[in-house]
């Protein structure tokens, strides 16, 4: 879901190049489960099955300023039983500037992302690792191909002519 209204009334200088500050960025929320410790840390054969889900929201401000939010949620388990369900959501603040009102849905939900993602990778892979599992690492996320599956969710009619 994103409110781009607040902060989107001035429009873009002609000739002024995009800009995105990054003012904050922010856990909002962190919950780890590891249920069956201490049996789940032993070595196994198995390969765990990783169920990953990425969602994005976004906000304009009353002062301008856009939030953004990058929630991850992370469940892995192995035939005999669940290891970990990690979810983090993590919260930025932006200044976004020369971006036109119909250009900001894709700046705010893909572009501020991948800024924000480097940082969330690390933090879930210090709680895996605090749980006792190898550093989980996520692999490098499509923010592009994300939005656009959630645009064609949305409005199926989106990309086919």
């Amino acid at each position: 879901m994103t409110d781009t209204d607040a902060g989107a009334d001035a429009p873009p200088v002609p000739g002024a190049e995009p800009g995105i500050r990054i003012l904050a960025q922010f856990i909002r929320d962190l919950s780890f489960e590891n249920p069956r410790a201490p049996e789940a840390l032993r070595p196994s054969q198995d390969q765990p099955q990783i169920d990953l889900q990425v969602e994005m929201n976004a906000r304009g401000r009353e002062d301008g300023l856009f939030e953004v939010d990058l929630k991850l949620s992370a469940r892995a388990g192995r035939p005999d039983g669940a290891l970990f369900h990690v979810e983090l959501l993590y919260g930025g603040v932006f200044q976004i500037s020369g971006v036109p009102a119909e250009e900001m849905e894709p700046v705010l939900l893909i572009e501020c992302p991948r800024y924000m993602f480097p940082f969330a990778r690390r933090i879930i892979a210090e709680v895996t690792a605090e749980g006792g599992f190898p550093p989980f690492l996520l692999d490098p996320i499509d923010f592009a191909g994300v939005y656009a599956a959630r645009k064609a969710q949305q409005d199926p009619t989106v990309g086919h002519a």
